[in-house]
């Protein structure tokens, strides 16, 4: 499939403020970035605050998800039905549900109440079929959710350009370190926005991913040839 260049930068705009927005309105529940989460369940069980039993699930959720994905892509292709532009729909359908379940039941006083916990995986799911997606998908352009290995390629690349890189790889280099700063940039201007959005929204912040994930799935129907 030909990569559609702006849907890789809307996903990582999605991806950081699902993950900032998670974080904040759900007691430090990493919902794109599942491995940190190991982190904060140490820091939980230390400090005695809540927040273990999400944590706890969000991996075994995290790769339940992923492997659904996997298996529904056979199906659909086995069928001649669209990949992504289904995962997209499935996606754009688990935000409607979590900013149905915030809305309703938020702000959360903790996040290890059912409530809570529910809208957490809603949105771990949504994040782990956005990562298969953009895995098998979109191969070539910088993952969406994960900024540490993007960074450091990047850090690389500048330094082989200041070391000096022959003419005949300078344009891919240079090609790929803007594509990866978009990503990185893309990401950020996530975080900020859903840090902002909280800040001054509280739960209603969870009112942005679906419409993120509508233009992302308008974006792939309108690339389509």
């Amino acid at each position: 499939m030909a990569e559609k260049p702006l849907l890789p930068t809307i996903l990582s705009v999605m991806a950081g403020y699902v993950d900032t927005a998670g974080f904040l309105a759900l007691h430090g529940l990493f919902t794109a970035h599942v491995t940190g989460n190991f982190v904060t369940i140490g820091a939980a069980l230390i400090s005695g605050t809540s927040g273990v039993v999400a944590k706890l699930l969000a991996l075994p959720v995290f790769c339940l998800f992923v492997i659904g994905s996997r298996l529904l892509r056979y199906r659909l292709m086995s069928r001649g039905l669209p990949v992504v532009q289904s995962l997209l729909a499935i996606m754009l359908v688990l935000f409607v549900v979590a900013m149905i379940l915030a809305l309703h039941y938020g702000p959360f006083p903790g996040v290890d109440s059912w409530s809570s916990t529910l809208t957490g995986m809603i949105l771990v799911g949504a994040m782990a079929i956005q990562n298969a997606l953009h895995r098998v998908h979109l191969g070539s352009s910088p993952p969406s959710t994960l900024m540490t290995g993007t960074t450091t390629q990047m850090m690389l690349d500048i330094a082989d350009h200041i070391c000096g890189v022959p003419d005949d790889k300078r344009e891919a280099l240079n090609t790929r370190l803007k594509g990866m700063g978009l990503a990185v940039l893309a990401f950020a201007a996530g975080c900020a926005g859903g840090a902002l959005c909280y800040a001054f929204g509280g739960v209603w912040c969870f009112v942005v991913p679906p419409v993120l994930a509508a233009a992302a799935l308008l974006r792939h129907a309108d690339a389509q040839p």
